[in-house]
């Protein structure tokens, strides 16, 4: 038997090949890549928190309704504002009349009065009540009838009456000068500015009176 030769076996070494080095066109391709999916990223997040954060149909609605609201207050506040006006030229001559004839503070005597001249009290302050109507009111109404009651009145009864008609007067006047300086300050919240719509009062009825500003003035 010959010998057999066993020589050590090589090993083989397996080189791989290096890869080659990214073109320079291939790196501005991912970094554009990047760019826009962080731009598509943006754009997405954005359109979330715009429907995260915008008004729906119903706070939309909401402040449709709350313009339309104060568009209708500022003109019902006009229009009231105007009533009042005319309402005071109404009452004006009833209230002079009453002031002359039973005067609230007692320095001067009654004067003559007419029953043609408490008919027409009573009448200009009926049509003064009329725009009133709803709600109605009728303070100065009820005043001229009492004072056309105690006119027939004769004694410590008519002197009761008159006194009763005096005080009514005073409340009368005193729930106007209220609803004058509430409707004062409605309109300077409205932007019309003050509007001084008072009715003359005695001194010690305890009414309200307007304020110093202008007419139209726009300072509080």
């Amino acid at each position: 038997m010959s010998a057999i030769d066993i020589r050590p076996q090589e090993v083989a070494t397996i080189n791989r090949p290096r890869q080659p080095a990214p073109a320079q066109g291939a790196t501005w391709a991912r970094v554009l890549a990047l760019a826009v999916a962080f731009a598509l990223g943006a754009i997405v997040a954005g359109g979330v928190v715009f429907a995260l954060t915008r008004p729906d149909s119903i706070e939309q609605t909401a402040d449709r309704l709350r313009a339309e609201s104060a568009l209708r207050d500022k003109t019902q506040i006009k229009t009231l504002t105007e009533l009042a006006r005319g309402t005071r030229a109404r009452l004006l001559p009833v209230l002079d009349g009453l002031s002359r004839a039973m005067p609230s503070d007692g320095t001067a005597g009654p004067v003559a009065v007419t029953a043609a001249d408490v008919e027409a009290w009573q009448q200009a302050a009926a049509a003064a009540v009329q725009g009133f109507a709803d709600p109605p009111s009728g303070e100065t109404a009820t005043t001229v009838d009492t004072y056309a009651a105690a006119r027939g009145l004769t004694g410590p009864a008519r002197a009761a009456a008159m006194d009763l008609a005096v005080r009514q007067r005073a409340e009368a006047l005193f729930t106007w000068s209220i609803g004058a300086t509430a409707l004062n300050a409605v309109n300077i919240d409205a932007g019309y500015g003050h509007q001084h719509v008072f009715l003359p009062t005695s001194p010690g009825e305890g009414a309200l009176t307007p304020d110093t500003e202008p007419e139209g003035s726009h300072d509080s």
